[in-house]
Parts: structure tokens; C-alpha cells; sequence
């Protein structure tokens, strides 16, 4: 699965140089991530691209101190001197240190796991990448009848990540996953106005994904929903009103309201200075309720072919769905080993890295609102006048991850139970304690959409799902983008 330039007997020696050195606790984490990637514009090929970035990251903990260094060289002589970089940068920061890092009590795991593709990323050539994305333009061009398509941009990626971590109390995880991603990007004029949509599909899995996706047809549909958006589509309604959010606005409220804010180390400030804050306090877990009986997230890397998939972190601890806020109430963070022993908990398998030269922090996965049980069609039967708001155009968030602001891309009018004329521009303000306090409904349609997640000095960007269902809030008032 592995380069067989770097084997477990050679992982076992690094071990052993940093116990032998004076380590309490050596990480040696083989990753290699490899693929290509392909741009067009408009249909004509903009760029090609092979990538592969392959090396090893040693993390040690000396006298109190966490030490990391990394080497893209195999041969033993730069993977020992790797180890005892680790070692002294550790070693010669542990007197400056107020607090000293320890790692929870956990039990390691021990595994071989691979996503199985039906049709292997690698087996399709570049060719066969140019061909999907020239389909996809083609099925829109001259499908556009009343604004104009002026631009699309298409990209398509294939990543392969293959991972070997092995730590000195026993931990062993060897993984393979591959994903595959498509990007959309397509502007639409009419009289003057525009809309920008960017439609995205990822998955863990082979080129079999690209049936069950249906670009084609996805794009095609989409962009004519939005053509009468732009050409057709009002102001909604000054009066407050019932509002239902789709699955893509609920999956990004629910990665920035609840993912960020609940990950272990922003709430304890380490990321102040870098991506921002939290509202979450120490002190609110497991006390304070953000929200009502409906607002369930959960945060979970198992959900098989998910684009953010895995069954063990970075530091062999298992994953596991994680309930970020469980019926309203504050529950669990997300955590790596350092911040459950200042938590005094077990790690929850947050932690992962971007690549090899880049240690691992807490991060998210799979994150979405809990569904409920109800049909589309029962959740807006009784809503008289209302806006469903299906997709998003731009969106803003405080550091704090509480104040918020969504301006809708696709959305309708709700009259009498169904859905009526497209609405321009719907803008929706509130803080994250209003909208998990106002949802009054959802209904069963779990949906999830990839990103790629950045945080991070330096910046470290990782695959990402997050989806829910359609959610049915309170009466508010909307706005609309001027």
C-alpha cells in the first residue's frame, strides 16, 4: 500500500532514535499524496497538472515539550537526522514552557484499512479527465436561453492519500484513500444583473463516482433554475416570515456555527491569532444550551465514500461520530490527545495533517444537522407566505462564530404550501443562538456537499463533507442584497 522505500522496520528504527535520545513519546507518520488535476474555461484546456508530495513527520515529546520536524528524503541518514531535529527543538523549548503538553491515556489502534474503488483514479488518463468536464460545458451550451452563460470554469481532481503512522506506545494505522473532485464555476448576465455559482461534487471512491453524480445533468438543471432566478426573480417579502433553509445553507451553518467553534483548540485560544475565536467557554460544555430539541450536529469521519473519511486520526486514536451540540444542549468538542488531557477526557480522533511537513491539529470531517422525519412537502404545507432558501451565494461569520449573514443564490417564494416565483438576493442575519433556537421542523432529506476546509499557520487544507436536511426556522425578517 505503502512506498516500499519506507517500511515498518524502518519506522520501528526512527522509534527507537527518539526513545534512545530521551523522548517520552515518538510519532512517525509515512504520508504520501499523489494525483493530478485538469482546468478548462469555456471549454478550452487551461491547465494540467501531476502532483505528489511524499515524506515523513516525526513528532516527539520531550521534558514537557512537543518537537516536530520533517523530511521529504527516505535514506536513513536524513530520516535520523530528522528525528533529532524533533528532538532539540523539543528539548531547547521545554524551559519556556508555563505548561507542559501531555498527551491523554488512550489505546492506540492497530490497522490496515483502504476506500475500494470499483473503477481505480489512476486507470483514467488525462484524456478521459478532459472528457467529463468537456461534457458537462456542452450539455449547458445553447440550454441557456434568456441570460447568458459568459464564463465556466471547470476543474476536476484526483487525490490519492496513503498514510503509515506507527508511535511508540504502540499505535500502527496504515490507510489508503483516494477521492475524487469536481469543481464548477459559472457566471449568468441578464439586464444588467449576475449570478456566480460554484457547484461542487467530492467523494472518497473510484471514476464509478462520476455515474452516481451526474454532473451533466446536475449542472444543467442548477444553472436553468438560476437562469429564472435572474431573469425572473423579486424582492421577498418585507414582513416577517417563515424560512426554510436547503441542505447546502443548513451544511455550511452547521461547519461554521458549530464545527469551528467546537474544536478543542480554538475554544482554549489557539487559533485566535490565526483563524479566529470561539464563543464556546471551557466552563459551557455539557451545561450550556445553544439551541432547542432540533439542533443535533454531528461530526463524524466514518460515514463511508464520505469526502472526509477516515477510521483512524493522525495519532491512531479510532474515530468516531462526535456530537458537536445534542439536542441544543453544548456537548463535545472535538479533541486530539493534548487538549483531552487538558479537557480531562479520551480523544474523540480529531486530529489530522494536510501532509507530511505539516503536523497534525484538530480538524473537522463530515459535519451536519441531525435530519428529522418529515417529507419536503410536510415541512412547508402549512407555511402561508415564506422563502425557501436552497443554495448561497456569499455568506460572512464574526471570529466568534456568532454573528452570521447568508445571501440566498437559488430561492422561491413559499405561498400557500408550495412553492411559488424565484426571489433575487434574499439576505438572512442572526446569531448562532437564534438559529438553533428557531428551528421549528426538518424534514429527512440528508444531503452533503465537499469543501476543503482551511485553518491553520501555516495554512493547512483538508476534505471536507457537511449537509443536513431542509430546516424550517421561525418567522424572521429577510433582507435583500443592494
Amino acid at each position: 500500500m505503502y512506498s516500499l522505500s519506507f517500511s515498518e522496520e524502518l519506522a520501528l528504527s526512527l522509534l527507537d532514535r527518539g526513545l534512545t535520545l530521551g523522548a517520552k513519546y515518538v510519532e512517525v507518520r509515512f504520508q504520501d499524496d499523489y494525483g493530478y488535476g485538469v482546468s478548462l474555461r469555456n471549454n478550452k484546456l487551461m491547465s494540467v497538472g501531476v502532483t505528489r508530495t511524499r515524506g515523513v513527520g516525526i513528532r516527539v515529546i520531550v521534558d514537557g515539550s512537543l518537537g516536530f520536524a520533517a523530511t521529504n528524503s527516505l535514506s536513513i541518514e536524513d530520516l535520523y537526522k530528522a528525528v533529532d531535529k524533533a528532538f532539540t527543538r523539543a528539548k531547547a523549548t521545554a524551559r519556556l514552557r508555563k505548561n507542559p503538553i501531555e498527551f491523554s491515556e488512550e489505546k492506540p489502534g492497530r490497522a490496515k484499512y483502504r476506500v475500494v474503488e470499483k473503477e481505480q483514479l489512476m486507470d483514467f488518463k488525462i484524456e478521459d479527465a478532459i472528457s467529463t468536464l468537456s461534457g458537462i460545458y456542452k450539455s449547458v451550451e445553447g440550454e441557456i436561453k434568456e441570460a447568458k452563460l459568459v464564463s465556466m470554469v471547470e476543474s476536476l481532481s484526483v487525490h490519492i492519500q496513503e498514510k503509515m503512522i506507527m508511535t511508540s506506545e504502540g499505535g500502527y494505522v496504515e490507510s489508503r484513500i483516494p477521492r475524487l473532485f469536481i469543481s464548477i464555476g459559472s457566471t449568468l448576465i441578464y439586464g444588467g444583473r449576475s449570478i456566480q455559482r460554484f457547484k461542487e461534487f467530492g467523494a472518497s471512491g473510484g471514476w464509478e463516482l462520476i455515474d452516481e453524480w451526474r454532473p451533466e445533468q446536475v449542472v444543467l438543471s442548477d444553472l436553468k433554475n438560476l437562469e429564472k432566478v435572474l431573469v425572473k426573480g423579486t424582492a421577498p417579502p418585507s414582513d416577517k416570515v417563515d424560512v426554510v433553509l436547503g441542505p447546502e445553507v443548513v451544511g455550511l451553518i452547521a461547519h461554521e456555527s458549530s464545527g469551528h467553534p467546537m474544536e478543542a483548540d480554538r475554544i482554549l485560544g489557539r487559533e485566535a491569532a490565526q483563524a479566529g475565536e470561539s464563543y464556546v467557554k471551557p466552563e459551557m460544555i455539557g451545561r450550556r444550551k445553544i439551541g432547542n430539541q432540533h439542533a443535533t450536529v454531528i461530526e463524524d469521519p466514518t460515514i463511508p465514500g464520505s469526502y472526509g473519511f477516515y477510521l483512524y486520526d493522525d495519532e491512531c486514536i479510532r474515530a468516531r461520530p462526535r456530537y458537536l451540540y445534542k439536542e441544543g444542549l453544548i456537548n463535545e468538542p472535538l479533541h486530539n490527545r493534548h487538549t483531552a488531557w487538558i479537557f480531562k477526557t479520551s480523544s474523540n480522533g480529531a486530529a489530522r495533517a494536510m501532509n507530511y511537513a505539516l503536523e497534525p491539529i484538530i480538524r473537522m470531517s463530515n459535519t451536519y444537522i441531525a435530519p428529522g422525519d418529515l417529507s419536503f412537502e410536510e415541512l412547508i404545507e402549512d407555511i402561508e407566505l415564506g422563502i425557501y432558501v436552497k443554495s448561497y451565494m456569499e455568506w460572512n461569520i464574526d471570529d466568534a462564530r456568532w454573528n452570521q449573514r447568508y445571501v440566498g443564490l437559488e430561492a422561491y417564494v413559499i405561498r400557500g404550501g408550495e412553492l411559488a416565483e424565484p426571489v433575487l438576493n434574499p439576505v438572512l442575519e442572526f446569531t448562532t443562538e437564534w438559529f438553533y433556537s428557531n428551528i421549528v421542523g426538518k424534514d429527512r432529506n440528508l444531503e452533503f456537499h465537499p469543501r476543503t476546509c482551511g485553518k491553520g499557520e501555516p495554512s493547512q487544507g483538508v476534505p471536507v463533507w457537511f449537509g443536513g436536511p431542509n430546516v424550517r426556522l421561525g418567522k424572521m425578517r429577510v433582507g435583500v442584497l443592494k
